[in-house]
């Protein structure tokens, strides 16, 4: 599939042109933990509300609140198509047909309805948010970030010339070739897709999975964005995410209660899904507590993901306790998807599939392209590593416009939960950084959890 992006951009009317196509255009892992909360929290109520942690960008000046209200009210139009529901029914995903139960399909066929939004406009900033049953409202998060940030890009490329245009689509291309042509032929490497939450637009993010389909064979092992793996016939990619403890924690009665919601959740999880889909994401309120605390089943778990610590530290941590537990971590799964880039993923993927020559430490491997020059690579893996490639991969076009300007840099936007049935929620994070949340529930979260292993670097994406 061949689009001209540039005369596209110049002379389209895009307020006939909705950012959303379909319901199923969201990252595979929400329709997952969907399904997890129909079945066990459906009497939950939440609150989404968005956060702007580029705050150097103003977006309510950027974009008009007017486009920004049509396209939230396209979304809740839209409902799934019954193709899309019988290929969600019967398609086999992470190598089992059925992950879908009929009841929730029906549910999601008859049932489903994306709540009201409430929009306001504070210093120039956007305040949206969304409140409702947990159900109805947890798909808001992916849609809303992929509209704001497509809108951003919209704003940008109205104030270009159609030649312009094109020099901004051809430096993105070479771009994206130069980093595709240094990951061909890597022997194991896996990359997915993490891409829709922060694209530039759905059609370039479209144009990018093929592209990386079409180039990196095997290597490429699919796309998060459930409706292109609808549609092109790849692998649906994802597990869960910080939303189900946070949740947890939120609704949780008292502190001994609090520490625990995050291994229940986990306890639950696993009653619902198997194998491959058993991937932790411990980092909600700081990976180093939660391996120290967790029970041992724990460790019979498939894999982790890291996403707020430094990937080399959280990995070796993560080997270690596996060590520490009995288990060989030769058998376990690490996926990395924090601000990855090029160079993140070849480093990673050599510090823990490849062979360490001659005492080689995290820092040789971080400058990939010398140490794959100077040494003789031997697979030797530690441990199996996956890179979940997302917002430098679908968003990258840092120095592609040819004015000069930095409109269509990305920032980092997030839409996270905020309360569960009244009570506010919070995210720790291994970043002290990307912390989340009520002052007085942050403070009383830290020195329930402690801060072992923390960090604080300013955030990428």
């Amino acid at each position: 599939m061949i689009v001209n992006l540039a005369e596209r951009a110049h002379n389209h009317n895009w307020q006939l042109d909705p950012i959303i196509r379909s319901l199923l255009d969201t990252d595979f892992y929400k329709l997952l933990m969907l399904q997890f909360i129909w079945k066990h929290f459906p009497d939950v109520h939440v609150t989404f509300s968005l956060v702007n942690r580029s705050s150097h960008v103003l977006l309510a000046e950027r974009i008009d609140v007017n486009e920004l209200t049509l396209q939230l009210d396209h979304l809740r139009s839209l409902r799934f198509h019954k193709s899309e529901l019988i290929w969600l029914a019967g398609n086999t995903f992470y190598g089992k047909r059925g992950i879908f139960e009929p009841e929730f399909i029906e549910w999601l066929d008859q049932d489903f309805k994306l709540p009201e939004y409430e929009l306001s406009i504070v210093d120039g900033e956007f305040h949206l948010s969304f409140s409702g049953p947990w159900t109805q409202t947890t798909l808001w998060e992916v849609y809303a970030l992929s509209i704001l940030s497509e809108l951003k890009t919209r704003a940008s490329l109205r104030e270009m010339t159609e030649f312009s245009l094109d020099i901004l689509y051809a430096r993105a291309k070479a771009k994206l070739w130069s980093k595709i042509e240094r990951l061909r032929g890597v022997p194991g490497l896996r990359i997915s897709d993490f891409g829709t939450r922060r694209r530039h637009s759905f059609l370039w993010q479209e144009y990018v999975v093929k592209a990386m389909s079409d180039t990196l064979g095997a290597s490429f092992v699919g796309s998060s964005n459930t409706y292109l793996a609808y549609k092109h016939d790849l692998e649906a990619i994802g597990t869960n995410a910080h939303e189900l403890p946070m949740a947890l924690a939120a609704i949780a009665e008292d502190d001994t209660e609090l520490v625990a919601s995050q291994y229940r959740v986990l306890e639950l999880w696993q009653n619902t899904y198997q194998r491959e889909l058993l991937v932790m994401l411990p980092d909600t309120f700081g990976t180093t507590q939660f391996l120290a605390g967790a029970p041992e089943w724990v460790a019979d778990w498939t894999g982790q993901r890291m996403d707020s610590k430094s990937p080399y530290v959280a990995g070796d941590e993560y080997i270690e306790w596996l060590k520490g537990r009995g288990r060989d971590p030769e058998n376990k799964l690490i996926i990395a998807s924090d601000g990855l880039d090029v160079d993140g993923i070849l480093g990673l993927h050599a510090y823990f599939s490849g062979e360490m020559l001659n005492g080689a430490s995290p820092d040789d491997f971080r400058d990939a392209n010398d140490f794959f020059d100077q040494h003789k690579w031997h697979p030797k893996r530690r441990i199996r590593f996956s890179s979940g490639w997302g917002t430098l991969l679908t968003n990258d076009f840092r120095n592609c416009d040819p004015t000069g300007g930095t409109g269509f840099d990305p920032i980092s936007l997030v839409c996270k939960l905020t309360e569960a049935n009244g009570r506010p929620a919070v995210k720790l994070s291994d970043n002290y950084a990307k912390a989340m949340g009520d002052p007085k529930e942050l403070a009383r979260y830290r020195r329930v959890f402690g801060s072992a292993g923390l960090i604080n670097v300013p955030a990428i994406v």
